[in-house]
């Protein structure tokens, strides 16, 4: 018993003696012994460690706590706290969209859907348009319901995947973006919900349509902001327009007590072409108001399709496109 409490006291204070040294304490390690009877033997170890050493081990501590911690801390899933460079994305996208396709007249776009948690689908579309063979591709627009729940983090990982592509993407905003703080995430991260962009002789006006998510609290469609862009043609020379939103008329999330005033602005446009929407999770063409405008819907990119549209001098063609 004895040569067995020996061997143990030595282990003991080996180890005791090499965690002071790797702890960098200037302290000496002692070792208490304390027998309860026969069978138990209880080891203390005791480290003379000076205050002035504990201070600076608490300093440290702070210094780990405080100065990186906060980053690693997500206090709420809907706080609005981006990554650094996630703001003001459209606008960045916006600014090399009209440069590379100033004075074109043959502009190539695609228009895809609501890529809500479908993230390998939209890693895949990002992949299929990197393509060599899709090398004529100008822009993509990516019409809405980015994230399926507002969550700042849907929003990221969305970006995080298309900022992969090889050629800039505005985003709109879809219904399910508005859930929680998801308005704010998407202002801030990429601006306002109401915008418009020249690629080529082509205005691009796209527009907040989400009027069920808004319960009147803010004018959906902006009538203000369509009437203002109706009047810019002395500002911005184009020759024809493009409506851009994530929800239809006679949709359940549209005002459908204004979608024919809706349509009598949009018409009020110079030449307005056509209108694209998401939203529907599935292809549809229509012509809502028998008037000659039609309307192409994209589906999800559960799907894995997209419309690639061509507009050229004095016409435009469309293709679904399967990946």
């Amino acid at each position: 018993m004895r040569q067995l409490q020996q061997a143990l006291r030595q282990d003991i204070e080996r180890q005791s003696t090499e965690t002071c040294r790797k702890t960098g304490f200037r302290s000496e390690c002692l070792l208490r012994r304390g027998l309860s009877d026969e069978k138990n033997v209880n080891f203390v170890i005791l480290s003379d460690v000076t205050m002035n050493e504990m201070k600076r081990l608490f300093f440290l501590l702070c210094c780990a706590l405080f100065g990186a911690g906060c980053e690693l801390i997500e206090y709420h899933p809907y706080e609005v706290r981006l990554e650094h460079g996630n703001h003001d994305l459209n606008a960045a996208a916006i600014a090399r969209i009209e440069s590379a396709c100033r004075d074109r007249d043959t502009v190539r776009f695609v228009m895809m859907g609501d890529a809500q948690r479908f993230y390998d689908e939209t890693r895949d579309f990002v992949r299929h348009i990197n393509r060599p063979d899709q090398d004529s591709i100008d822009f993509v627009i990516l019409g809405g319901d980015l994230s399926d729940f507002g969550l700042t983090r849907e929003f990221e990982w969305i970006h995080d995947i298309m900022k992969g592509l090889k050629v800039p993407y505005v985003a709109l905003i879809g219904n399910h973006d508005l859930l929680g703080n998801g308005l704010q995430v998407f202002r801030a991260m990429y601006g306002d919900i109401n915008f418009s962009f020249v690629a080529g002789d082509t205005k691009f006006l796209c527009l907040n349509t989400n009027a069920l998510e808004f319960d009147y609290s803010e004018p959906v469609p902006d009538f203000v902001f369509i009437e203002n862009e109706i009047g810019d043609t002395v500002v911005r020379d184009y020759r024809r327009t493009v409506a851009v939103m994530h929800a239809q008329p006679y949709g359940e999330q549209f005002n459908n007590n204004v979608a024919k005033v809706f349509q009598a602005y949009l018409k009020k446009s110079r030449n307005l072409s056509f209108c694209l929407h998401a939203h529907a999770h599935g292809l549809m063409v229509n012509d809502f108001f028998d008037d000659g405008i039609t309307y192409y819907g994209c589906s999800c990119m559960k799907d894995r399709s997209y419309l690639l549209f061509t507009l050229t001098e004095d016409s435009y063609r469309y293709e679904v496109v399967y990946y």
